[in-house]
C-alpha cells in the first residue's frame, strides 16, 4: 500500500459525497452538507466541522460554486453547470 492512501482515499470519498449531496440538494449550506455526512453516513471519525467544509469545498470541490445568502448571510452551494 502507497504511503497516504488511507487519506487520499478518505479525501476522494468525502469530495464525492459532497458533490452528490449538493447535486440532490442545489442550495444547501455548509451545515447541511455536515449533518448530512456525519449523521447520515456516520463519516463521525472524520472531525467535520462547517467551518472544515467550507474550507474543503472552494480548495477539492472546484464544480461547485457559492452564493452569499441575503437573509442568513450564509454560503449557498449549487452545481456551476
Amino acid at each position: 500500500m502507497a504511503k497516504g492512501a488511507q487519506k487520499e482515499a478518505r479525501l476522494r470519498r468525502l469530495r464525492e459525497e459532497i458533490l452528490n449531496f449538493v447535486n440532490v440538494n442545489p442550495g444547501c449550506t455548509a451545515s447541511q452538507i455536515v449533518a448530512w455526512l456525519s449523521i447520515d453516513l456516520k463519516m463521525k471519525n472524520h472531525g467535520l466541522t462547517p467551518r472544515k467544509v467550507g474550507f474543503f469545498i472552494p480548495r477539492y470541490c472546484k464544480e461547485l460554486v457559492w452564493k452569499q445568502d441575503s437573509l442568513t448571510g450564509k454560503r449557498v452551494y449549487t452545481n456551476g453547470a
